[in-house]
C-alpha cells in the first residue's frame, strides 16, 4: 500500500479531494470486502467521521450493500457517524473512579460544556465520553483528554483543565 495515513491534514482538503483520496484508498485495498474495516479506518481519518455520503460512496465503489458498510460501522465503537470534537474527554467510571466521584465529574462537564455524554460541542471543540477504566485507579478519579490523563480530578478543577485546551 502506498497510501499511508497516520495523521491526516485533511481539514485543508476540499470534499472533492477527500472523496478522490478515498477512491484511491479503496483501489489500493483492491475493493476487497475483507479489507472493509481498514478502508473505514482510513475514511474516518480523512473525513473525521463516517457520514451517510461516505458510507454510500464506499458501498458503491466496493460494490457491496450499504447495509454491510453501515452494519460494520455501527458494530464497532471506534467508528463514528457524527463529527467528533478536536478534543475527546473521557471520564473514567471504573469502580475506583466512580466511588471517588466520577459521576460528579460527568455531571459538571455536562454543565460546563452544555452537552450530554456521547455528544460534541457545537464548535466541534470537545466530545464527551465515559469509559470503564483508564488504569489510574490509585489516583482516582481520572479523566483523559485525547492522550493526556488527569488524575485526582474533582469538579472544581475542570474549568482550569479545560482552559488549557481553549
Amino acid at each position: 500500500m502506498s497510501t499511508t495515513l497516520t495523521h491526516c491534514q485533511c481539514k485543508e482538503m476540499s470534499e472533492e479531494e477527500k472523496f478522490r483520496l478515498l477512491g484511491e484508498i479503496i483501489e489500493e485495498y483492491e475493493k476487497k470486502e475483507n479489507n472493509l474495516i481498514q478502508i473505514l479506518h482510513m475514511a474516518q481519518a480523512v473525513f473525521g467521521f463516517l457520514p451517510s455520503e461516505v458510507q454510500k460512496f464506499i458501498a458503491k465503489e466496493m460494490d457491496i450493500p450499504l447495509s454491510k458498510v453501515s452494519g460494520v460501522i455501527t458494530f464497532y465503537s471506534f467508528f463514528s457517524t457524527e463529527p467528533k470534537g478536536e478534543y475527546t474527554i473521557r471520564v473514567c467510571l471504573g469502580t475506583a473512579c466512580y466511588v471517588r466521584g466520577g459521576k460528579k465529574i460527568v455531571e459538571r462537564l455536562k454543565e460546563i460544556l452544555g452537552i450530554e455524554v456521547g455528544e460534541t460541542t457545537k464548535d466541534l471543540k470537545f466530545s464527551l465520553e465515559v469509559m470503564r477504566c483508564i488504569g489510574a485507579c490509585g489516583l482516582a478519579p481520572a479523566i483523559g483528554i485525547n492522550d493526556k490523563v488527569y488524575k485526582q480530578v474533582n469538579p472544581d478543577k475542570l474549568e482550569r483543565i479545560l482552559g488549557k485546551y481553549e
